[in-house]
């Protein structure tokens, strides 16, 4: 009985092992060498932006207007630019949506926020998902900062996808809080980026 509990108990155990085994023994897939250029779809890209304050967090959207990137994995050098429409910018209140863009970014003098990478740590691989320090210059307001942030991307053939979260401090950066007597905001913006698009070497 003994023995047949023991068969019972490491057939499957035996299989776990197998199949880690066989998992661990995979090779993982190759990093890209070359260099490539990521065009960046507009319909399948966008930010997304929260704003905390003492009454509730504001949660807002801005559109991408263009986008194209030169990658060389070997270096990590890169260039090109992601356009987003400043005057797209929406969190579903118009009053406050016309304050945004009246009094904080003041979007019909500065039309456009730009990122503008320059370099890339990281081994990107050429399928599944990759993470990537990004470093280059964010230009808001009239202004460039240099920003760093972790992009994950995932490859599936030449069809390509990203993601990266940031902060803009934009108080820091020269605009202005909205905050009056009642009503108190953080002088930080969160950001959810993502993207999707194709790539071609």
């Amino acid at each position: 009985m003994t023995k047949t509990l023991g068969s019972m108990v490491l057939g499957p155990i035996s299989v776990l092992v197998v199949a880690a085994a066989l998992a661990a023994a995979q090779p993982a897939a190759p990093p890209v060498a070359h260099e490539l250029l990521l065009q960046l779809d507009p319909g399948g890209s966008g930010a997304e932006i929260s704003l905390t304050g003492n009454v509730h967090t504001v949660h807002g959207t801005f559109r991408l207007k263009r986008g194209a990137i030169h990658f060389d994995p070997a270096t990590g050098r890169a260039s090109g630019d992601v356009v987003f429409d400043a005057t797209s910018g929406k969190t579903g209140n118009g009053s406050r949506d016309n304050k945004m863009h009246k009094d904080v970014i003041e979007s019909r003098r500065y039309p456009e926020i730009v990122f503008r990478p320059d370099h890339a740590d990281g081994k990107l691989a050429a399928s599944g998902a990759s993470t990537l320090r990004v470093h280059g210059m964010f230009a808001i307001h009239g202004a460039e900062h240099e920003v760093t942030f972790p992009v994950e991307v995932t490859f599936a053939g030449n069809a390509w996808t990203a993601k990266a979260s940031f902060q803009v401090p934009y108080a820091r950066w020269g605009m202005k809080n909205p905050s009056n007597f009642f009503l108190r905001v953080d002088d930080v913006v969160q950001v959810q980026f993502h993207a999707s698009g194709s790539a071609t070497p």
